[in-house]
C-alpha cells in the first residue's frame, strides 16, 4: 500500500496517504461541525457526530502512522485522543439513554 498511484506537483500520492488523509479531513472537520451546531444552537453544543468523527479519524490516523509510515511520535499524538473521544462519546450516550428513560 505504499506504492505511488499518483504524483501531482511533487505530491506523491499513496493509498496509506489517502488513509492519513481522510483521517486529518474526519479529525479537523470535526471542528466545522461543533460550530455549526454551537451557531445553529446559540451556545456551544458538542453534537455526538463530533465524538463519532474524533474516534474515526484518529483511528484513521492511528492506523496511517502504524501501518504507513511507522511512526511512534504520530501513533502516541493519537492513541489519547481516540481513547478521550471513546469515553466521551460513551457519557454522551449514557447520558442520552438516561434523559430518555426518564421521560418514558
Amino acid at each position: 500500500m505504499n506504492q505511488p498511484f499518483l504524483v501531482l506537483m511533487g505530491v506523491t500520492l499513496t493509498p496509506w496517504k489517502l488513509v492519513g488523509y481522510l483521517g486529518v479531513a474526519l479529525f479537523a472537520g470535526r471542528w466545522f461541525v461543533q460550530l455549526y451546531y454551537s451557531r445553529k444552537f446559540g451556545k456551544p453544543v458538542v453534537p455526538t457526530v463530533f465524538w463519532l468523527m474524533s474516534i474515526s479519524g484518529s483511528l484513521l490516523l492511528l492506523s496511517y502512522f502504524t501501518f504507513g509510515k511507522n511512526d511512534s511520535v504520530g501513533i502516541l499524538s493519537n492513541l489519547f485522543p481516540a481513547g478521550v473521544a471513546a469515553y466521551n462519546l460513551y457519557l454522551d450516550l449514557m447520558h442520552k439513554r438516561s434523559r430518555r428513560e426518564a421521560t418514558t
